[in-house]
């Protein structure tokens, strides 16, 4: 085959019409996915934007004609989740204090097991490594009442470090599942030659994998933040009245009957304890990809 007639055969391989069937729905299901989360996150935005007398016109859709950061300033610093009006940043700084500790200890203990699983084969560990995944997948409601009696005869129940202690109990199934995976893809010669080399299970750990980790460790991180972030039953049980999360002070401020109910401050409120998984997902999105590309779902 001459060159000319290669050249037209591999431009006509090439050549794919622009629109097809199938990409005229791939298309189709993307824009209609698309506009079905987003209308609410619209709505939400544009209520908080508007003072209590365009909403009580009841155009759901219409753009605020006269617009007020008002109920952005009071959600954060005078809304009432009861008796105390001290707005949602209370919610907010206590969600920082359980989240912070919470994501390091669960991380932590679940890469340790997940080393400990893949790379020293312990008299059962196979046993060990069956619980912690039956523990990923039982409902936590089946064990809060038993979690409860626990705190509380430990004097932790109603206590920051024992909501801290909740969640790390609760992520360390997932995060030894998703690490003990990860770990199976690296090279068993590597942890071989560090052996040899003299190093002992924390000095491997910490100066060997750890470093090799990065990639799972933002998966983790991301799965943790957005978890802890977002849970309402665990900081409603366990964290007592001086430490409830931002979701628990939301729903005070949204079911607050007293006076007039103020939808602008509601939805406003609302973005605001979303806003964290929010960021967290746009910022670090790729990275997530870049993670599960890299090992979280083999071994």
């Amino acid at each position: 085959m001459t060159a000319p007639v290669r050249e037209s055969a591999q431009a006509q391989r090439g050549r794919r019409p622009r629109l097809t069937p199938a990409r005229i729905g791939v298309y189709a299901f993307l824009v209609t996915a698309a506009v079905f989360f987003l209308i609410p996150l619209y709505v939400m935005m544009t209520t908080s934007l508007k003072p209590m007398d365009e909403i009580r016109l009841g155009n759901l859709f219409a753009i605020p004609m006269h617009l007020t950061f008002e109920p952005w300033r009071s959600a954060w610093t005078e809304a009432c989740t009861g008796l105390a009006c001290h707005g949602i940043q209370v919610g907010f700084w206590n969600s920082v204090k359980i989240v912070v500790p919470s994501t390091i200890f669960s991380i932590f203990f679940g890469a340790l097991n997940g080393y400990a699983l893949s790379f020293w084969r312990a008299r059962g560990a196979t046993i060990l490594f069956a619980i912690l995944l039956m523990g990923a997948f039982i409902p936590l409601q089946v064990m809060i009442y038993p979690m409860v009696r626990v705190l509380a005869s430990v004097h932790l129940f109603s206590s920051l470090p024992g909501i801290v202690l909740i969640h790390t109990v609760f992520g360390m199934p997932i995060m030894t599942l998703l690490f003990r995976n990860y770990y199976a893809t690296i090279p068993n010669e590597l942890f071989k030659a560090a052996r040899i080399d003299g190093g002992g299970f924390f000095r491997i750990f910490f100066q060997l994998m750890l470093p090799m980790s990065t990639p799972i460790i933002i998966v983790a991180v991301i799965m943790q933040v957005t978890a802890i972030w977002n849970d309402f039953i665990l900081g409603l049980v366990f964290a007592g009245q001086a430490n409830l999360p931002m979701t628990v002070q939301l729903n005070n401020i949204i079911n607050t009957t007293t006076g007039e109910r103020l939808y602008n401050v509601n939805m406003a409120a609302t973005i605001l304890t979303s806003m964290v998984p929010l960021l967290i997902y746009l910022v670090s999105g790729r990275w997530f990809v870049r993670g599960i590309a890299s090992g979280a779902v083999k071994g």
